[in-house]
C-alpha cells in the first residue's frame, strides 16, 4: 500500500479488504447451488451482510418478514441524521473541541451507513424477496451485555465471528473459551482497522473488547445475576456503562485526530 496515503485512505482500504475476505469465506463456506448467479453476486457486491445461508435461500420471503411504509420512512430518518450530523452539527462544534467534533462526525457516519443506507439496502432487498435484516437490531433496547452483542449490534460482525470463530472453537475450549476468542478478534481485527492508520493508540480497541467479554462473563455469574444485571433497568444501566463507559479506548484520540478530522474535512463538513 502507497505510504503516501492518508491515513483515512488507510483505513478504509483495510477495512474494505477485511471486508471482502470476509464476504468470500461466507459465500465460499455455504451451499449455494440452488442460488443464481445473480443472486450470488448481489450478496456479493450488492449487500453489506454476512449471512450467506439466509440471503442465498431461494425461497422468497413471507410478505409478514417484508417492510412496510414506516419502515422505509424510519430508515430515511436515520439516513437524514447521519446527514445532518455530518454536514449541519459538525461545523458547530467550536474548533477547539477537536474530539468532541470528531466524535459528532462518527455518530453521523454511522447513522448515514449502518443505520440509515444499510437499512434502505435491507428494505430493498426483502420488499423483493430476498432474506436481508437490518444489521442493526434496536441496540438501544438491548438489556443486557450479551443482548447487545449478540443479537442488536453490527449483525453481521456477529454472524461471521458466531460460524466460524464461536461455535467451532466453543467445541474444543468450551463457551468461555469461544467467547475469549471471538472478543479478541473483534479486538485485534478493530486495533489493524482503528490504530494502525492512525499509529498511535495501539491496544486500545483491543482493550476495550477484552473488557466486554469480561463484563458478558460478569453478567452471567451468579453475583452478575443476583445484582439483576442480565435484564430490566439494571441491566440496561450495565451495558450503557459497560459499552460506552471505556468507549475512547476503541476509538482513542489518534484515530479521531489523524484519522476521522481529515475524513470529515474531505467530505466538507469541517
Amino acid at each position: 500500500m502507497p505510504f503516501d496515503w492518508p491515513p483515512w485512505g488507510v483505513m478504509w482500504a483495510l477495512a474494505a479488504a477485511l471486508f471482502a475476505a470476509c464476504k468470500l469465506l461466507t459465500w465460499a463456506k455455504t451451499e449455494r447451488q440452488s442460488a443464481s448467479v445473480g443472486r450470488q453476486l448481489a450478496y456479493l457486491f450488492g449487500w453489506p451482510g454476512l449471512d450467506a445461508k439466509a440471503f442465498l435461500d431461494p425461497r422468497p420471503l413471507p410478505p409478514d418478514q417484508k417492510p412496510k411504509g414506516g419502515e422505509w420512512a424510519f430508515a430515511a430518518a436515520k439516513l437524514g441524521l447521519g446527514m445532518a450530523l455530518i454536514w449541519g452539527a459538525v461545523p458547530l462544534v467550536p474548533a477547539d473541541a477537536p474530539i468532541l467534533r470528531g466524535w459528532v462526525g462518527m455518530a453521523g457516519l454511522v447513522f448515514l451507513l449502518h443505520f440509515g443506507t444499510f437499512h434502505l439496502m435491507s428494505c430493498a432487498w426483502r420488499t423483493g424477496g430476498v432474506d436481508a435484516r437490518p444489521l442493526m437490531n434496536w441496540p438501544i433496547l438491548a438489556e443486557s451485555v450479551t443482548d447487545f452483542w449478540g443479537r442488536r449490534w453490527n449483525t453481521a460482525f456477529r454472524d461471521l465471528t458466531h460460524r466460524f470463530l464461536f461455535r467451532p472453537l466453543s467445541r474444543r475450549l468450551g463457551p468461555r473459551g469461544g467467547l475469549a476468542a471471538g472478543f479478541l478478534f473483534s479486538g485485534v481485527i478493530h486495533d489493524f482497522v482503528i490504530s494502525l492508520p492512525a499509529g498511535g493508540g495501539y491496544g486500545g480497541p483491543t482493550l476495550y473488547f477484552a473488557f466486554q467479554g469480561l463484563a458478558l462473563v460478569g453478567e452471567r455469574s451468579r453475583l452478575g445475576k443476583s445484582l439483576g444485571l442480565g435484564g430490566g433497568w439494571r441491566g440496561r444501566a450495565f451495558t450503557a456503562l459497560v459499552v460506552i463507559g471505556p468507549a475512547l479506548m476503541l476509538f482513542h484520540p489518534p484515530f479521531v485526530l489523524r484519522v476521522v478530522l481529515p475524513f470529515l474535512q474531505v467530505l466538507g463538513a469541517s
